[in-house]
């Protein structure tokens, strides 16, 4: 389920079915919840860099299982599941594993025959998983970090900067990257490499 609440006050209480799967019972605003995913998050970050990553291991839906579970293990008891429901975005969630393997099919594509530049590979990937939308919430933060595997780990390339931005509240950045986004969904991936560039 998506947290639909205003992200400007982080004193926001959490709804009853907003808190459904929390781990740490004491999370009672949105605040606290981005606070305590965020350290999850940076976990996950600092195993990356340890991890000894190729693209064998990272190309596989068990990496990408266990990189969400990484990311929001410690604050979710779904992470790292796949949805079981549909959502106003992405894809029917019986589709997902298929989806996600075609998409597996086409990056290793890509990369053997050099199809795009690494920074485009990586962003397409982004673009696609999230619009894929394979777990109930974290795609965008996943997505992202996903991307920069992908061109730190295969391609040997600086990660992407996001504008120094984790995208959570609903500023400037934010509507920049939805912007991005939303153009890339109608081919133009341009925007979106800009943005993770810059």
């Amino acid at each position: 389920m998506g947290l639909a609440i205003d992200h400007k006050d982080s004193q926001t209480l959490l709804e009853e079915e907003e808190k459904e799967g929390l781990k740490i019972k004491s999370i009672t605003t949105q605040g606290e919840l981005d606070e305590f995913e965020q350290l999850n998050i940076e976990k996950a970050v600092e195993w990356t860099i340890h991890a000894n990553l190729t693209q064998e291991k990272i190309l596989t839906e068990k990496f990408i299982k266990d990189l969400h579970k990484r990311m929001y293990g410690d604050v979710w008891k779904w992470a790292g599941k796949f949805r079981k429901t549909d959502k106003n975005i992405g894809i029917k969630w019986t589709q997902i594993s298929l989806e996600l393997k075609n998409l597996i099919d086409d990056t290793k594509y890509w990369m053997e025959n050099r199809t795009y530049s690494p920074q485009e590979i990586a962003i397409r990937f982004k673009h696609k998983i999230v619009s894929i939308h394979c777990f109930p919430n974290g795609n965008g933060r996943h997505s992202r970090l996903m991307a920069d595997i992908i061109i730190e780990s295969i391609f040997g390339k600086e990660i992407f900067s996001w504008q120094q931005s984790n995208m959570v509240k609903p500023d400037e950045k934010r509507k920049e990257y939805i912007s991005a986004l939303k153009k890339a969904d109608n081919g133009n991936i341009k925007p979106l490499i800009t943005f993770a560039e810059n």
